[in-house]
């Protein structure tokens, strides 16, 4: 009976020990999300030259459709992440599901899952190299609305040179 009671208490110190230790850690975790202006700019520069690299050398894989795809939508979503180390990971979300972006964002990642669908499941050379070109253009577009009147400027010269608007 005394040891029950024993381990009664002690259950309730461990439970308040692992609050504290859950406190700590998450403590800990906010300073390990503080860069320097230099790590966060060298993180980001890195996380850029991989994502070219592997885009890169998606290009000299291309004859195989499921190392083509997987190498370049990679090196694409590491190229799109690499601005987290400049704004961090919540801002960056936020910014890509404001209104302004919402659509450009659910289209990127679209032609993203697509692309990964034509080179894993499909294995079809053609219909992956468009999907990825789709991806391509969805990400210049994604890109063009962190530019202010970017986007208003390429479809008013889209208007111009092709007699359309995008």
């Amino acid at each position: 009976m005394w040891k029950q009671a024993q381990s009664l208490f002690a259950g309730e110190q461990e439970e308040e020990e692992d609050e504290e230790l859950q406190e700590n850690f998450l403590e800990d975790t906010d300073n390990l999300c503080s860069l320097s202006p230099t790590q966060r700019l060298y993180g980001f520069a890195a996380c850029s030259l991989a994502g070219l690299v592997c885009m890169f050398l998606s290009m000299i894989v291309f004859a195989i459709p499921i190392k083509f795809a997987m190498l370049f939508t990679f090196g694409n979503l590491l190229a799109v992440g690499s601005t987290t180390f400049l704004m961090g990971a919540t801002r960056q979300l936020q910014m890509m599901f404001d209104p302004v972006r919402l659509y450009a964002t659910t289209i990127y990642i679209g032609f993203v899952l697509l692309a990964l669908i034509c080179g894993l499941w499909i294995h079809d050379k053609l219909l992956t190299l468009l999907a990825i070109l789709c991806e391509i253009c969805a990400l210049i577009w994604y890109s063009l609305s962190y530019i202010p009147f970017a986007r208003a400027m390429v479809s008013k010269v889209t208007i111009r040179l092709f007699d359309t608007e995008i």
